[in-house]
């Protein structure tokens, strides 16, 4: 559960910079949520494929 604190923590704490900074964000909001989805997705599959190996 740690991780995905950090993890949170992380994306806010980029956000608040790139907003400080008026730095456009590098994707737009729909392309960055496939991508995360996609990445959680992917996460998921390779622990219960792992968990299945062993």
């Amino acid at each position: 559960m740690s991780a995905y604190l950090i993890s949170l923590c992380a994306g806010i704490l980029i956000g608040v910079v790139y907003a400080l900074f008026r730095v456009r964000s590098p994707a737009p909001p729909g392309i960055a949520l496939v991508g995360l989805l996609g990445m959680v997705l992917g996460e998921r599959l390779a622990a219960s494929l792992h968990l299945l190996g062993s």
